[in-house]
Protein backbone atom coordinates (compact mmCIF):
# COMPACT_ATOMS: atom_id res chain seq x y z
CA UNK A 1 0.00 0.00 0.00
CA UNK A 2 2.66 2.37 0.48
CA UNK A 3 4.58 1.84 -2.73
CA UNK A 4 0.94 2.27 -4.33
CA UNK A 5 0.94 5.83 -2.38
CA UNK A 6 4.63 6.57 -2.77
CA UNK A 7 3.75 6.12 -6.73
CA UNK A 8 0.65 8.41 -6.72
CA UNK A 9 2.16 11.74 -5.19
CA UNK A 10 5.22 10.98 -7.63
CA UNK A 11 2.97 11.18 -10.31
CA UNK A 12 1.35 14.33 -9.02
CA UNK A 13 4.34 15.52 -8.32
CA UNK A 14 5.31 15.36 -12.08
CA UNK A 15 2.12 16.69 -13.11
CA UNK A 16 2.00 19.81 -10.53
CA UNK A 17 5.47 21.00 -10.86
CA UNK A 18 5.36 22.04 -14.54
CA UNK A 19 2.58 24.31 -13.18
CA UNK A 20 4.77 26.49 -11.49
CA UNK A 21 6.58 27.48 -14.43
CA UNK A 22 6.03 31.31 -15.57
CA UNK A 23 6.93 33.07 -18.48
CA UNK A 24 5.48 36.18 -18.28
CA UNK A 25 6.78 37.68 -22.02
CA UNK A 26 7.70 36.54 -25.06
CA UNK A 27 11.54 38.10 -26.54
CA UNK A 28 8.90 40.34 -28.87
CA UNK A 29 6.80 41.56 -25.94
CA UNK A 30 10.09 42.49 -24.21
CA UNK A 31 11.55 44.45 -26.64
CA UNK A 32 8.55 46.11 -26.95
CA UNK A 33 7.99 46.53 -22.86
CA UNK A 34 11.76 47.93 -23.19
CA UNK A 35 12.05 50.38 -26.26
CA UNK A 36 8.26 50.59 -27.55
CA UNK A 37 6.56 50.01 -30.57
CA UNK A 38 7.77 50.88 -33.80
CA UNK A 39 11.59 51.07 -32.40
CA UNK A 40 14.71 49.35 -34.59
CA UNK A 41 16.35 46.71 -32.62
CA UNK A 42 20.13 46.00 -33.48
CA UNK A 43 21.86 42.79 -32.19
CA UNK A 44 25.43 43.83 -30.58
CA UNK A 45 27.30 40.81 -30.60
CA UNK A 46 30.28 41.27 -28.30
CA UNK A 47 33.39 38.60 -28.07
CA UNK A 48 35.49 39.83 -25.36
CA UNK A 49 39.14 39.27 -25.24
CA UNK A 50 41.08 37.52 -22.19
CA UNK A 51 41.75 41.11 -21.03
CA UNK A 52 37.97 42.43 -21.39
CA UNK A 53 37.08 38.96 -19.45
CA UNK A 54 39.46 39.59 -16.45
CA UNK A 55 38.39 43.01 -15.86
CA UNK A 56 34.47 42.23 -16.25
CA UNK A 57 35.08 38.95 -14.21
CA UNK A 58 36.33 41.79 -11.32
CA UNK A 59 34.20 44.61 -11.49
CA UNK A 60 30.69 42.22 -11.97
CA UNK A 61 32.47 39.51 -9.29
CA UNK A 62 30.79 36.98 -10.83
CA UNK A 63 32.67 33.89 -13.52
CA UNK A 64 31.62 34.52 -16.84
CA UNK A 65 29.98 31.53 -18.42
CA UNK A 66 29.98 32.26 -21.97
CA UNK A 67 32.73 34.30 -24.55
CA UNK A 68 29.73 35.73 -26.54
CA UNK A 69 27.16 38.09 -24.94
CA UNK A 70 24.45 39.85 -26.88
CA UNK A 71 22.91 43.18 -26.58
CA UNK A 72 19.68 44.39 -27.86
CA UNK A 73 20.14 48.00 -29.02
CA UNK A 74 17.09 50.16 -29.46
CA UNK A 75 17.13 52.97 -31.53
CA UNK A 76 14.70 55.62 -32.65
CA UNK A 77 15.87 57.37 -35.84
CA UNK A 78 19.42 56.28 -35.14
CA UNK A 79 19.04 57.96 -31.87
CA UNK A 80 19.85 55.09 -29.15
CA UNK A 81 17.16 54.61 -26.59
CA UNK A 82 18.81 52.38 -24.56
CA UNK A 83 20.56 48.76 -24.13
CA UNK A 84 18.94 45.32 -23.39
CA UNK A 85 20.36 42.22 -22.13
CA UNK A 86 18.23 39.26 -21.77
CA UNK A 87 20.21 36.72 -18.66
CA UNK A 88 19.33 33.18 -17.96
CA UNK A 89 20.43 31.64 -14.21
CA UNK A 90 19.61 28.89 -12.36
CA UNK A 91 18.64 29.73 -9.25
CA UNK A 92 18.22 26.77 -7.36
CA UNK A 93 17.36 23.61 -9.90
CA UNK A 94 15.12 26.04 -12.03
CA UNK A 95 16.42 29.17 -14.22
CA UNK A 96 15.21 32.58 -14.24
CA UNK A 97 15.27 34.79 -17.23
CA UNK A 98 15.34 38.54 -16.83
CA UNK A 99 15.63 41.40 -19.23
CA UNK A 100 17.94 44.14 -17.74
CA UNK A 101 17.94 47.45 -19.64
CA UNK A 102 20.28 49.89 -19.44
CA UNK A 103 20.09 54.02 -20.14
CA UNK A 104 22.47 55.47 -23.15
CA UNK A 105 24.97 56.30 -20.62
CA UNK A 106 24.84 52.54 -18.74
CA UNK A 107 22.46 53.15 -15.81
CA UNK A 108 20.38 50.39 -14.95
CA UNK A 109 16.59 51.80 -15.90
CA UNK A 110 14.47 48.74 -15.79
CA UNK A 111 14.69 45.14 -14.73
CA UNK A 112 11.61 43.06 -16.33
CA UNK A 113 10.85 39.05 -14.86
CA UNK A 114 10.73 37.59 -18.78
CA UNK A 115 10.21 33.93 -17.06
CA UNK A 116 10.58 31.99 -13.32
CA UNK A 117 10.53 28.24 -12.96
CA UNK A 118 11.36 28.14 -9.47
CA UNK A 119 8.36 28.12 -6.86
CA UNK A 120 6.26 31.59 -7.50
CA UNK A 121 6.98 32.81 -3.19
CA UNK A 122 10.86 32.51 -4.33
CA UNK A 123 10.22 35.17 -7.21
CA UNK A 124 11.55 39.00 -6.25
CA UNK A 125 8.64 41.67 -6.77
CA UNK A 126 9.35 44.25 -8.85
CA UNK A 127 9.02 46.86 -6.24
CA UNK A 128 12.24 45.08 -5.32
CA UNK A 129 13.90 45.54 -8.62
CA UNK A 130 12.45 49.26 -8.72
CA UNK A 131 15.15 50.20 -5.91
CA UNK A 132 18.06 48.84 -7.98
CA UNK A 133 17.41 51.49 -10.61
CA UNK A 134 20.44 54.06 -11.17
CA UNK A 135 22.19 52.72 -8.57
CA UNK A 136 26.22 52.51 -9.75
CA UNK A 137 28.10 48.94 -10.13
CA UNK A 138 30.19 49.52 -7.04
CA UNK A 139 26.91 49.96 -5.14
CA UNK A 140 25.35 46.92 -6.72
CA UNK A 141 25.73 44.82 -3.82
CA UNK A 142 23.88 43.10 -0.50
CA UNK A 143 26.98 44.26 1.23
CA UNK A 144 26.17 48.23 0.37
CA UNK A 145 22.83 48.75 1.05
CA UNK A 146 21.54 46.43 -1.42
CA UNK A 147 18.17 44.41 0.74
CA UNK A 148 17.76 40.95 0.55
CA UNK A 149 14.35 39.46 0.67
CA UNK A 150 13.62 36.39 3.04
CA UNK A 151 13.04 33.37 1.13
CA UNK A 152 14.30 34.78 -1.61
CA UNK A 153 17.70 34.97 -0.91
CA UNK A 154 18.78 32.87 -4.17
CA UNK A 155 16.84 34.41 -7.05
CA UNK A 156 17.63 37.71 -5.72
CA UNK A 157 21.63 37.12 -5.27
CA UNK A 158 21.13 35.59 -9.07
CA UNK A 159 19.25 38.62 -10.00
CA UNK A 160 22.42 41.20 -8.65
CA UNK A 161 25.04 39.01 -10.28
CA UNK A 162 23.07 39.48 -13.70
CA UNK A 163 22.79 43.01 -13.56
CA UNK A 164 26.47 43.66 -12.52
CA UNK A 165 27.35 41.35 -15.39
CA UNK A 166 25.59 43.12 -18.19
CA UNK A 167 26.63 46.77 -16.27
CA UNK A 168 29.80 45.20 -16.65
CA UNK A 169 30.27 44.28 -20.14
CA UNK A 170 28.56 47.37 -20.91
CA UNK A 171 31.26 49.30 -19.15
CA UNK A 172 34.56 47.52 -20.88
CA UNK A 173 32.78 46.89 -24.38
CA UNK A 174 30.34 49.55 -24.76
CA UNK A 175 31.32 52.62 -22.90
CA UNK A 176 33.40 55.08 -24.64
CA UNK A 177 33.13 53.55 -28.09
CA UNK A 178 32.55 55.11 -31.24
CA UNK A 179 28.80 54.22 -32.59
CA UNK A 180 29.28 52.44 -35.94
Amino acid sequence: MKIIKFICFGLLWFVITPSLATIFYSKTEAMELAFGTGAQIELLSLFPDEAQTAKIEKDAKVKLDSGLFTFYVGKNQDKILGYAAIETTTVRTKPETLMILLTPDGELSKVITLAFHEPPEYLPPQGWFDKLYKRPLSEMDFNKGVDGISGATLSTRSAINGIRKVMAIYQVMIKNKVPE
